[in-house]
């Protein structure tokens, strides 16, 4: 499996001189013969990006989005897609978008939609809505609850691997229910981790959770501040990945 950082925060070493970066998160993941594009960051940044690591991005064969906010829709309104690519994503995701933005996903892509876990290719699970299990993650985003905030799971020889967007929804609980739909135990977790340090209960019941699980592979990256990435390099060991980065699993 090839997962390539198209959009994150940071450019990366890699191609460093022609890689842009934005606020917002996008993922290309190459599951043997099945390209999937996770989330599609902002503006055009995701699609320059992938040019300039010669990624074809029109050989994507499905659209996965992880929720409705800006920083991670938002690049669809300027995508190069020549075909009707499918689209996954929550029933709630389309009709939190503004108009113009919610008009041309229904307009150009195939959209389908799924509350409950969604096996749309062989082994690869769109997770659908969340449930919150655990007593340390609070699960909401500004003291609302988002039932579209969501993730994907992948079965693999070695355990599940979890592709997440945000973890509004708690990074926990995703993993505690990708283990639940997959009946796999973690072997990679990847994407925005939602940990800041305004929330000392919630780093505090991950770190313990990881610590318990043990998944060979933990890349936070995206919605984490600097001292959790610091708290989890001296935990786990972890590495960043940044925009033009490559995690081969």
């Amino acid at each position: 499996m090839k997962i390539s950082v198209l959009c994150e925060n940071q450019a990366g070493h890699n191609g460093s001189r022609s890689i842009l970066a934005e606020w917002g998160l996008s993922l290309l993941i190459e599951a043997g013969a099945v390209n999937i594009l996770f989330d599609a960051g902002h503006t055009n940044v995701y699609w320059h990006n992938a040019e300039q690591l010669k990624i074809n991005l029109n050989r994507t064969d499905f659209i996965v989005l992880s929720h409705h906010h800006w920083d991670h829709v938002g690049g669809l309104q300027h995508h190069g897609f020549k075909t009707k690519k499918k689209l996954v994503a929550h029933p709630e995701l389309i009709a939190q978008l503004p108009a113009k933005e919610s008009r041309k996903i229904k307009t150009d892509f195939r959209i389908i939609t799924s509350a409950e876990p969604l096996e749309f290719s062989q082994g690869i699970f769109y997770l659908g809505e969340i449930p919150r299990v655990n007593n340390f993650e609070k699960g909401l985003f500004k003291r609302k609850r988002m039932p579209d905030d969501s993730a994907m799971a992948i079965k693999t020889k070695n355990g599940a691997v979890v592709i997440t967007g945000c973890s509004h929804s708690g990074i926990c609980n995703i993993c505690q229910y990708a283990k639940q739909v997959t009946g796999q135990k973690l072997y990679a977790v990847i994407g925005g981790f939602h940990l800041f340090g305004n929330d000392p209960k919630a780093v505090e019941g991950t770190v313990r959770y990881f610590k318990k699980e043990q998944p060979k592979h933990i890349y936070p990256m995206h919605c984490i501040d600097l001292s959790n990435l610091a708290r989890f390099h001296h935990e786990f060991g972890i590495v960043k990945f940044s925009a033009g980065d490559t995690i081969q699993l």
